[in-house]
């Protein structure tokens, strides 16, 4: 038995979702109210009995919700490039921790372990693996849910801008939808589960291959 104790697990419900991938920061931000949509985010994988993936790190908000879905008793996946152990690893690491080479190969290797992606408040690093997800989804190579959660409205001006790229002609109205986002974790999810891409894709995703993002050949989702 792990010490964490926590109340969602005595209404544990099944998601569509096997694993999710996190993408989040090092660092906690300046406001509680984002270490508290971690540890949300956290209790809301456990109730519904959802694996993670995530950065491998120990401290920030990738500590925080790594520690509680671990607490809970569902299986956390660290993936991390060998050259930022020492930067994001603090104590002890929970869960199974797979070291890759650089910073592509992370990407790829949490991309192939999960079956949705959610980016909580971040900085460079969290909106740049997170666009890239969106990119993917709209190449073809993947038909997997992004979601942001919108802490406070934290990515309202990153909304706004995926808006006026619609407006100006550089995103395609359809692929605007491939961003699914939501204040709280609870109605993120959901709106994720019911998630259908609607978008033309540049290419059938039978022609991305996996070596050209990765180690692994095999397609991003194979269902």
């Amino acid at each position: 038995m792990k010490a964490f104790e926590n109340p969602v697990m005595e209404s544990q419900t099944q998601s569509k979702f096997r694993r999710v991938c996190v993408f989040c920061g090092s660092n906690s931000g300046n406001r509680k109210i984002f270490s508290d949509a971690a540890i949300e985010l956290g209790n809301e994988l456990v109730k519904r009995k959802i694996d993670l993936v995530y950065g491998g790190g120990s401290v920030g908000l990738m500590g925080l919700i790594s520690q509680r879905v671990y607490d809970g008793g569902c299986h956390v996946l660290g993936v991390i490039p060998t050259a930022l152990m020492p930067l994001e690893i603090s104590g002890q690491t929970v869960g199974e921790l797979r070291t890759v080479s650089d910073m592509h190969e992370r990407k790829a290797e949490m991309a192939r372990e999960a079956d949705a992606f959610i980016a909580l408040p971040g900085g460079y690093g969290t909106m740049e693996e997170m666009l890239e997800m969106i990119t993917w989804s709209q190449l073809g190579i993947h038909n997997k849910p992004v979601g942001l959660l919108n802490v406070d409205g934290y990515y309202n001006p990153l909304l706004a801008l995926f808006d006026n790229g619609v407006k100006e002609g550089f995103i395609k109205p359809g692929a605007r939808h491939i961003v699914v986002s939501a204040p709280t974790a609870k109605e993120l999810i959901e709106k994720m589960e019911q998630y259908t891409p609607s978008h033309e894709h540049v290419a059938p995703r039978k022609n991305w291959q996996m070596e050209q993002l990765g180690s692994n050949p095999k397609e991003l989702n194979p269902k």
